[in-house]
């Protein structure tokens, strides 16, 4: 059986990326809450689903290390790629008879590592992308501390937390169960609902991973009544209908190309839809839509703003309106 990856496993398992510490902590930015995929599977090791790949990541002070894992339903095709490639080794000889063996291993073996350097690429700039790395935080950090005396006092506190870039499909349901939610209740439900309408990737120990579900998977008829089943309550009749309303009104791409429009009309966008408030629109925005400009707003951002920056509503103010949230927003911008 397959077991989730560690250093000891052998180096040639693993590929680097280098990447201060200071740049990125893995265990700050993957457990603060924006993501839910993620679990630490060994001491300093991080695994989940990132891509449509299962993926296991360490980090030492400058340095990020990567394991991506074949998903099972590649090995068919696997399988095939070697026959293929068989096949055409045999079509080389019978062409290139006069060619010796050791001339055509080495061919092989170079089209071989050509591949492996495509794959280790787009592997990647898939990491790249996903953390933003090409966002200096060092330099934002700076710009932040000299600003805000507050942030300078603590920011060494949390240094290499950086904001993920997800796939907005997944951001918008998995934010969709945060509703009156905590991380460990909302960790379970986005696996049940991965588990159950979601593809399986490969199982590691016993743990079995899966792909985010479809915008057409989750839009079925038939998904509120399971999703209540599984204990989603009023959230699954918002995920279904959500879902429903993007494929009729909007179709497959629209949340991506929410990415091309103005920050204000994205989130107004994303408020059209059932169980999308302005706090659930802000973090979709925020988290996976590149707009940098939207701070969410919660309660715990609100008792922040009143303990750290002195914001004042009055004594009356009991709830986050819309007045309040944008209020806020400017303060801590």
């Amino acid at each position: 059986m397959a077991k989730h990856a560690v250093m000891s496993s052998g180096a040639k398992l693993w590929r680097s990326l280098s990447c201060a510490r200071s740049e990125l902590r893995l265990d700050l930015t993957l457990a603060c809450g924006q993501t839910f995929r993620w679990r630490e599977t060994a001491e300093g090791y991080w695994t989940g689903v990132m891509g449509g790949q299962v993926w296991t990541l360490t980090q030492t002070d400058d340095t990020i290390w990567y394991h991506c894992y074949q998903n099972q339903d590649n090995r068919g095709t696997a399988g095939s790629d070697r026959k293929r490639k068989a096949g055409v080794h045999l079509q080389m000889i019978n062409k290139f008879e006069d060619r010796s063996e050791e001339a055509l291993i080495k061919e092989e073996q170079e089209v071989t590592s050509v591949t492996l350097q495509q794959n280790t690429e787009e592997d990647e700039k898939k990491l790249r992308d996903y953390f933003q790395l090409n966002v200096k935080l060092g330099d934002l950090y700076k710009e932040w501390g000299a600003a805000d005396p507050h942030f300078k006092r603590i920011a060494d506190i949390f240094t290499g937390v950086r904001m993920l870039r997800q796939d907005p499909t997944e951001c918008l349901f998995s934010f969709i169960c945060t509703s009156n939610n905590h991380i460990s209740r909302i960790q379970g439900m986005v696996e049940r609902l991965c588990q159950t309408l979601g593809t399986p990737l490969c199982k590691l120990d016993e743990i079995s991973y899966y792909n985010f579900p479809t915008l057409s998977s989750l839009a079925d008829s038939s998904v509120e009544a399971c999703l209540r089943d599984l204990g989603f309550g009023y959230r699954a009749r918002f995920l279904q209908q959500s879902a429903k309303q993007i494929m009729d009104t909007h179709g497959l791409h629209w949340l991506d190309g929410l990415r091309n429009v103005p920050y204000l009309q994205a989130r107004a966008a994303l408020q059209t839809l059932p169980g999308v408030g302005t706090k659930v629109a802000d973090c979709v925005c925020l988290m996976s839509l590149d707009k940098t400009e939207a701070v969410p707003i919660d309660t715990h951002v609100w008792q922040i703003a009143k303990r750290d920056y002195n914001f004042s509503t009055g004594h009356c103010q009991k709830s986050i309106t819309d007045k309040l949230h944008r209020d806020i927003g400017f303060v801590l911008c």
